[in-house]
C-alpha cells in the first residue's frame, strides 16, 4: 500500500514497515561519525594547539582557537567547583542521551530528517560527554568573531547538537511532529 511521507512529502511504498535493525542502524552511522570527526578534531586541536593560541583562518570573522571549558553551554557553571560541574554534567549528559534514545526509538520510519536530528544530538552529547569523562571539561576551537565581538567557541559535537534541535525545531513550527500511536 502506498503512503504519504510525511518527512518529505514524497509517497513511500513501505509506509513505517523499515526493519527495525534499520532505523538504529542509521543511528549508529550518523551518531558514531559525529562521535568520530569531534574526537578526531579535538585529538588534532589538542597534540598541534598549545592552550590560548589561535590560527587566523578568515581574518576578521574565523579562528581556529584552542580553549577548554569548564561550564556548559555559554560558560554555564564554570565557577562552580569541579566536583560539582562534574556531578551535574555527567548526569545531565547521561538523562539527555537517554531521553535523545528515546525521541528517537519513537520516531517513525517515515520521519528519517527527524530520526536525523535527533542521532545528531545523540553523537554530539556522546562526543562531549567523553570529554567530561576524560577531561572534565570540553575541548573547544571553533572561534566566529567580529571585531572584538566573539561568539563562544564551540566544537564539532556542538554543531551537530545545534543542528539536530535545529531539525527538531523545524519540524515543531512546521506540524511535522509525528502523531501518538
Amino acid at each position: 500500500m502506498k503512503t504519504a511521507d510525511t518527512d518529505t512529502g514524497a509517497a513511500s511504498l513501505s509506509g513505517d514497515t523499515e526493519a527495525p535493525w534499520m532505523k538504529y542502524r542509521r543511528l549508529g552511522w550518523i551518531a558514531g561519525s559525529v562521535v568520530l570527526l569531534d574526537q578526531v578534531t579535538k585529538w588534532i586541536i589538542l597534540d598541534r594547539l598549545d592552550l590560548y593560541h589561535a590560527i587566523p583562518v578568515v581574518p576578521g570573522f574565523f579562528n581556529i582557537t584552542h580553549v577548554q571549558n569548564p561550564g556548559g553551554a555559554f560558560g554555564f557553571l564554570a565557577q562552580q567547583s569541579p566536583l560539582v560541574r562534574g556531578l551535574v554534567f555527567l548526569l545531565m549528559s547521561f538523562l539527555a542521551v537517554c531521553l535523545i534514545f528515546w525521541f528517537y526509538r519513537k520516531t517513525p520510519s517515515t520521519h528519517r530528517f527527524l530520526a536525523a536530528g535527533f542521532a545528531l544530538i545523540f553523537g554530539g552529547a556522546i562526543g562531549n560527554l567523553i570529554d567530561r569523562v576524560r577531561f572534565g571539561r570540553v575541548v573547544d576551537f571553533l572561534d566566529f568573531y567580529i571585531g572584538g565581538w566573539h561568539w563562544p567557541a564551540f566544537n564539532v559535537a556542538d554543531s551537530a547538537i545545534t543542528t539536530g534541535i535545529a531539525i527538531f525545531l523545524l519540524h515543531v513550527v512546521l506540524g511535522r511532529m509525528p502523531e501518538e500511536r
